[in-house]
């Protein structure tokens, strides 16, 4: 079996699988991280949504392959430290999650979206495609817009 290395939440990793397993199952099966969700294995729900060079990607398409030599983040990497990460505050704050199941998605994919674009406007939002199950699309909207607006999420990895 071939091997392939890359970075995991700032760890350098390497691991033996078939060129075409999906990432989602290298990162849970083979390095123990859990926090990208297995929903629907076809890209479509986002519940695995992480961050392939800080764009968000989906692992459960991904094969471990095209990964190779890649920095990879999942929801265990986001926060520094103790300190979460501002859109984990935001969504605290906002009181978003109910399940939880589709909210490390949820948050990776606002992540990335607020790092390229720090205020973005409602069709910004809109362009999400993450499903939440439990409906909480309204409260991660007024978490992104607090965010947006310079409320809520603390300080860090905000921009002007």
């Amino acid at each position: 079996m071939p091997e392939y290395s890359f970075t995991v939440n700032g760890e350098d990793v390497t691991v033996d699988a078939p060129a075409d397993l999906p990432m989602l199952w290298t990162l849970r099966d083979k390095l123990g991280v859990t926090g990208p969700k297995y929903g629907c294995g076809v890209g479509v729900c986002r519940a695995c949504t992480s961050h392939l060079n800080g764009e968000a990607f989906q692992p459960c398409i991904t094969p471990t392959a095209d990964c190779a030599g890649q920095d990879i983040t999942t929801i265990e990497g986001l926060a520094d430290g103790d300190s979460l990460h501002p859109v984990q505050q935001a969504w605290l704050e906002n009181d978003v999650p109910q399940c939880g199941f589709c909210q490390p998605g949820q948050i990776m994919t606002c992540a990335a979206m607020l790092e390229r674009k720090p205020r973005p406007d409602d069709e910004d939002i809109d362009e999400i495609e993450n499903i939440c199950r439990c409906g909480t699309y309204f409260r991660i909207r007024e978490a992104i817009k607090s965010l947006a607006a310079g409320r809520g999420g603390g300080q860090r990895g905000r921009s002007g």
